[in-house]
């Protein structure tokens, strides 16, 4: 395995575009040994320079986009019963899965123990009928599949992160460390994200101040000045979901540049294997993420979601290439 350099942000960046941050790119070691087998091996990597948001998408910009363009998302609209062979008539019905915690502990094994698809729920009711968002505007938006973050990317000008780019961004330039601000979750008993504290699925301590979502500005950024990398929601990336990373290229000058997760590059099914639907990888785990469940709470963690999902613990955030605003790529490290 070769060196790849700890990246620092240049102390300059052009032109900003409104609420994101300049990452020139770098080479990094993508991935980690030590944790679930989906995310070995750890292999180099290099991505260019991007602009990324500070924050996940918010409610108040999610509305934003919403009232400007008339969008309903996926939770929102009927199902076709074309998409969904077999289903039940009385189950397609608009509406998407919440997180319900069970009163006593539980098989971990099985997840339908504490999730509910449940009618009428989408962003602006994340939680059921009679929910809303009042008071929510600077949390994630919730519940949104990924069509959904796409079309509000295409809207505001911008894309979806490859989920190189996106762990790039999330490691701050720590490159090999454990967590996006360095190896112990709780330096000196301080929480830097929204996890979860407890047993889960059924005791939550909330000793980080929050239940759910949190504002997505309440944790500390990141050495990028990202917040909300790491908790609080899972993100959307475009790559498609594969089992495992590629193996590591035996010469520094193969080093992939900004590699795209595809099945069809290598001949990979990302159909989710129950229910049949394809799966993007979605980054930095969530306020459900526990000590003794899901410990995906760090840069490398990486986990498989169907693309038609929303739930009330998914979310997403832009990026836009140097190349997308005519920039030329200056001083990428290799």
């Amino acid at each position: 395995m070769m060196n790849a350099p700890v990246l620092h942000q240049p102390a300059i960046a052009p032109d900003p575009p409104p609420g994101m941050t300049f990452l020139r790119g770098g080479t990094f070691r993508m991935g980690s040994d030590r944790h679930y087998p989906e995310e070995a091996p750890v292999h180099c990597v290099t991505v260019g320079g991007f602009w990324m948001d500070f924050t996940p998408v918010t409610n108040r910009q999610f509305r934003e986009f919403v009232r400007a363009t008339g969008y309903a998302t996926l939770a929102e609209r009927q199902p076709d019963p074309r998409d969904y062979p077999g289903a039940l008539p009385h189950m397609l019905q608009p509406g998407s899965l919440v997180f319900k915690p069970p009163k006593g502990p539980v098989d971990l094994k099985n997840w339908s123990v504490w999730w509910r698809f449940k009618f009428g729920v989408h962003w602006r009711r994340p939680y059921g009928p009679g929910s809303s968002i009042a008071g929510l505007d600077e949390h994630p938006v919730v519940h949104v599949a990924y069509a959904d973050a796409e079309a509000y990317a295409a809207w505001a000008g911008k894309d979806l992160p490859t989920e190189a780019e996106w762990e790039f961004a999330a490691r701050g330039g720590l490159d090999g460390a454990e967590f996006a601000w360095g190896d112990e979750l709780t330096p000196g008993g301080r929480h830097m994200a929204n996890t979860w504290q407890g047993a889960f699925p059924h005791q939550n301590l909330a000793e980080d101040g929050y239940e759910r979502t949190s504002p997505v500005t309440a944790f500390p950024p990141n050495g990028y000045g990202l917040q909300d990398m790491i908790g609080n929601v899972w993100e959307w990336t475009s790559d498609w979901y594969a089992p495992r990373h590629p193996g590591e290229v035996p010469k520094a000058c193969c080093i992939p540049l900004n590699p795209r997760g595809g099945c069809e590059a290598d001949s990979v099914d990302p159909r989710n294997p129950i229910s049949g639907i394809p799966c993007k990888v979605v980054k930095g785990g969530s306020h459900l993420c526990a000590p003794n469940y899901c410990r995906r709470y760090r840069p490398a963690a990486r986990h498989a979601q169907p693309i038609d999902s929303g739930m009330s613990h998914v979310g997403f955030r832009c990026i836009l290439r140097t190349c997308d605003r005519g920039f030329r790529q200056a001083g990428a490290e290799r």
